[in-house]
C-alpha cells in the first residue's frame, strides 16, 4: 500500500499590536501646537527679514529738474552717475501704457502682496519638467526690488528679491511701487524711467502715447541694451510687436489698431532732452544745489517761442553772432522769459556765455535816464529847445551817429532821434558821477574803463553794464521810477528781496516813457504801441533795443560774445525788429503806463524854461573861426588855422594790422592829422588814444573790427574818420 506525504503549512504567529513610529506616540494636540509654533516662528523670522529689508529701501535720488511757473520741464540735470532719471508718477503717464504694462508684466499686480504664488508655482513646474526657465515669476514689486539692489541671478538672489518685494509693498503700497518702476526701469544707455525714455525716444512727455509707443516702452526694460531702438532696430521692433500681439489677444486693442501700430517705425535716434532757459536753469541750480525741483518764474511756452525767435534773428548776421532777450512782468517783477544765448551748443557764437548777464556797452540805451534826471532837476522839459550843433566839452567833442547835426530841436525830438550832443549837455548838468551814483543806489552796477573818474562819454555808452540791469532800469520807467529787484525763482522760495528803489520821480519817468512811445518804430512795428530805445556801441559791437508797456518790459541784444565788430549791426536795424517781434508774442494789448495824478497833458508835465547853460554849450562854431564865448564872427574872435582833417587813415579805409594772426604781434595804427592848431588830442571810439599831442600818433587796437577816429585841436575843432581794422 502506498502512502502519500502531505505538507502542512506552519501556523502563523498570532498578530500583535501595530508598530508605531516615535512621533506617533505624541498626542495630536502637541503636533498641532508644534506646527503652529513653527509657523509663528517662520512668520516672525520672515517679518524680521522684511523689516530689515524695509530699513534699507532707499531709492536713489532722481535728476534735478528745473521747471517753469506751471511745472513744465525746462531743463533736467543728470544724476551724479550720469543717468537721466526724471521724476515721474502714474498720473503723469498715459493710462493705456499702465494697462498694457500690468497686463504683460504682472496681471495680478493689484491682488498679490509682492509675490504671486500662482506664477511662482507655474514657473517652478515648468523648470522641473523642462530643466530650463520657461517663464519668470517676477512681479513688478520684485522687479523694483532688483532695480533697487541689483544682484547676480541665483536662487538666493530671487529669495532676497521676494523679501524686498514684501518690504516694498509694506512701505510704499501699490501706487508707490508703480511710481518707482516708472522712474527706475532701464531703457537703454543712460536712460532710466519712462519719462526720460519717452522724451529721448519720442521727443515728448509720456502723458500721451500711441499704441506703438506704449508697446515699445513696455518691451524695452526686459532687455534694454539688446533692444535699443537706435542700435538694434530689428530686435526692438520684434519685441514691440510681441507686446502688441499680447494686447490684441487680451482684448486691449482692436486688430485694426494693432495693425496700424505695427506699421509705425521704431525711433532711429535719440532726441535731445529739453534744455530751455539753458543759462537761467544752470544759474538756478547753482543757487539751490540741494533742491531736486526748482520752479522758475519763466513761462515755458513763451521761453521756447522767444528762443527760436532769437536764433533766427542772430543767424541773419552770421554764425559768430549771438543774442539775448528778457521779458519782465511789471506788476509782479517776475522774469517771464530769459534767453541768454542764440544757441547754447554753438561754439562759433560762444553759446556757453550768458549774454543777458555779460558786461557790454549800452550805446545810447542810457540816454533816457539822463533825460529823466534832468527833467527831475528842472534842467530841461520835454519841449525845452536844445541845440544839436558841433560842441566841445573841454577836449571832448562828440558827434551824432551819422556825423550830421540837426540844429535846434526840442528835448522830446532829441531823445526820439537819439541825438548825442543834447544828451551829453544834459549829463553835464546832471553830473556823470552823480548819474552813476544814482544807478548804484538802485543796485545797478556799472563798469568803467580804466581808473579815470567817469566822464561825459557815459551818456553815449562809455561804460559796461549788463542787459538784465538795463531791463530793470526800463521796468523802473514803467513803474513810475521805482527800479525793481527781479523775481526769478518761485521754488525753493527765494530770499526776501528789497522793495524797488526810485531812480527818478513818477512824473519824470512818465514823461520819458511818453517821449519814447512816440519814437518811430521799425518796419515790423506799430507806432505808439511800445515805448522803446535802441543803442549801438562803438565799432558796431553791440546792438540793443529796450522797451516797455504798462504790463511788460523787454530787452534785446545782438552781437559777438568775443566783442568783435559786426558790419551793419545797428540797434535800430538789428535789435529793434527783434524787440517788436518779441512784443507781438506777448498776451494782451500793449497799453501805456498810467499817467501820474495831476499831469493833464504831456506838454504840461514838466517846467518849461530854457536852461541858459544849454544855450551856452550849444553855441555853434563856424568853419575857420575859433570859439571864444561870443557869437562867431564878432570882434575878438581870431581866424583859425586851416581846416582840420585826418590824413591817415582816410575815412572808410580798411587797414591790415595783422590782427587775424593769433600768434603774431599786431601792428599799432598810425594816426596823422593835417591842418588845425596844435596841440592835438586823439580819440578812438570816444576814448583818449595815443600818448602824443603832435599831429602824428600811434594807437594799439584791442581787436579787429570798426573804429571811429576823432582828433581835436587846440581851438576845439574836430575831424573824424571811420575805418575797419584787420
Amino acid at each position: 500500500m502506498s502512502r502519500s506525504t502531505a505538507t502542512t503549512a506552519p501556523d502563523p504567529k498570532p498578530a500583535g499590536p501595530p508598530r508605531r513610529l516615535p512621533f506617533a506616540r505624541v498626542p495630536s494636540a502637541l503636533v498641532l501646537a508644534a506646527l503652529v509654533l513653527a509657523a509663528l516662528l517662520g512668520a516672525l523670522c520672515l517679518d524680521g527679514a522684511v523689516r530689515r529689508a524695509e530699513a534699507h529701501l532707499v531709492p536713489p535720488a532722481p535728476s534735478t529738474l528745473v521747471v517753469d511757473r506751471d511745472g513744465r520741464l525746462l531743463r533736467a540735470f543728470a544724476t551724479p552717475d550720469g543717468r537721466w532719471s526724471l521724476p515721474v508718477a502714474g498720473r503723469d503717464v498715459d493710462p493705456r501704457f499702465l494697462t498694457l504694462l500690468t497686463a504683460v508684466e504682472d496681471a495680478r499686480f493689484a491682488d498679490h502682496a509682492g509675490i504671486d504664488p500662482r506664477a511662482a508655482l507655474r514657473a517652478a513646474a515648468q523648470w522641473a519638467w523642462r530643466r530650463r526657465v520657461v517663464s519668470g515669476a517676477s512681479t513688478l514689486s520684485m522687479q523694483v526690488a532688483r532695480l533697487l539692489a541689483p544682484r547676480p541671478r541665483s536662487l538666493r538672489a530671487k529669495a532676497g528679491q521676494a523679501i524686498r518685494a514684501l518690504a516694498l509693498e509694506r512701505r510704499f503700497g501699490k501706487a508707490g511701487i508703480l511710481d518707482l518702476y516708472l522712474r527706475l526701469a532701464p531703457y537703454g544707455g543712460n536712460l532710466q524711467g519712462v519719462r526720460a525714455a519717452s522724451l529721448a525716444w519720442f521727443g515728448h512727455e509720456p502723458d500721451r502715447l500711441t499704441l506703438a509707443e506704449a508697446a515699445l516702452l513696455v518691451a524695452l526694460p526686459q532687455a534694454p541694451e539688446r533692444r535699443r531702438p537706435d542700435r538694434q532696430a530689428a530686435r526692438a521692433r520684434a519685441a514691440r510687436d510681441r507686446v502688441l500681439a499680447r494686447a490684441e489677444a487680451l482684448g486691449l486693442a482692436a486688430p485694426g489698431e494693432v495693425a496700424a501700430a505695427r506699421a509705425e517705425p521704431v525711433p532711429g535716434a535719440r532726441h535731445p532732452l529739453p534744455a530751455l532757459a539753458f543759462h537761467a536753469a544752470g544759474e538756478a541750480r547753482a543757487a539751490a544745489p540741494t533742491a531736486r525741483r526748482i520752479r522758475l518764474t519763466l513761462d515755458g511756452r513763451l521761453q521756447a517761442n522767444l528762443e527760436a525767435l532769437v536764433r533766427r534773428h542772430a543767424a541773419r548776421f552770421g554764425p559768430a553772432v549771438s543774442g539775448a532777450l528778457l521779458v519782465i512782468d511789471n506788476a509782479s517783477d517776475e522774469l517771464l522769459a530769459d534767453v541768454g544765448t542764440a544757441d547754447p551748443g554753438a561754439a562759433a557764437s560762444a553759446g556757453g556765455i550768458d549774454m543777458a548777464r555779460a558786461w557790454r556797452s549800452p550805446g545810447s540805451a542810457l540816454k533816457p535816464f539822463v533825460y529823466a534826471m534832468a527833467f527831475e532837476d528842472g534842467a530841461a522839459a520835454p519841449d525845452t529847445l536844445v541845440e544839436d550843433r558841433p560842441t566841445h566839452f573841454g577836449a571832448y567833442g562828440p558827434a551824432d551817429f551819422d556825423d550830421a547835426f540837426t540844429g535846434t530841436v526840442t528835448a522830446r525830438r532829441a531823445l526820439q532821434q537819439s541825438l548825442n550832443l543834447p544828451a551829453v549837455a544834459l549829463l553835464e548838468r546832471v553830473g556823470p558821477a552823480r548819474f552813476l551814483a544814482r544807478l548804484a543806489d538802485v543796485e545797478v552796477p556799472t563798469a568803467l574803463p580804466g581808473t579815470d573818474p567817469p566822464g561825459l562819454a557815459v551818456a553815449l555808452g562809455g561804460l559796461g553794464i549788463r542787459l538784465v540791469d538795463l531791463a530793470r532800469l526800463y521796468a523802473g520807467l514803467a513803474r513810475g521810477g521805482a527800479v525793481p529787484a527781479l523775481v526769478e525763482r518761485l521754488e525753493p522760495p527765494p530770499p526776501p528781496r528789497p522793495p524797488g528803489r526810485s531812480l527818478t520821480d513818477p512824473v519824470s519817468a512818465w514823461a520819458v516813457g511818453d517821449i519814447l512811445r512816440g519814437a518811430a518804430p521799425p518796419a515790423n512795428g506799430l507806432a505808439g504801441r511800445l515805448a522803446f530805445k535802441t543803442g549801438t556801441s562803438y565799432g558796431f559791437r553791440d546792438a540793443l533795443a529796450l522797451g516797455f508797456s504798462r504790463r511788460f518790459t523787454l530787452a534785446a541784444w545782438l552781437g559777438r560774445p568775443d566783442n568783435g565788430a559786426v558790419p551793419g549791426l545797428v540797434g535800430r536795424q538789428a535789435a529793434a525788429p527783434l524787440l517788436f517781434d518779441a512784443a507781438a508774442r506777448l498776451p494782451g494789448p500793449l497799453e501805456p503806463p498810467p499817467r501820474p495824478p495831476g499831469v493833464p497833458a504831456p506838454e504840461a508835465a514838466l517846467p518849461q524854461p530854457l536852461p541858459q547853460p544849454l544855450r551856452r554849450l550849444a553855441t555853434p562854431r563856424l568853419e575857420g573861426e575859433v570859439a571864444c564865448g561870443v557869437a562867431p564872427g564878432a570882434a575878438g574872435c581870431a581866424r583859425a588855422a586851416p581846416a582840420l582833417r585826418i590824413a591817415y587813415p582816410p575815412d572808410g579805409a580798411t587797414v591790415d594790422l595783422g590782427l587775424a594772426d593769433p600768434n603774431g604781434v599786431p601792428d599799432p595804427l598810425a594816426l596823422k592829422a593835417e591842418g588845425g592848431a596844435p596841440p592835438f588830442t586823439w580819440f578812438v571810439n570816444g576814448l583818449p588814444a595815443g600818448g602824443s599831442s603832435r599831429r602824428e600818433s600811434r594807437w594799439q587796437p584791442d581787436g579787429a573790427g570798426f573804429a571811429r577816429l576823432t582828433v581835436v585841436d587846440a581851438t576845439g575843432r574836430q575831424a573824424g574818420a571811420a575805418v575797419r581794422l584787420r
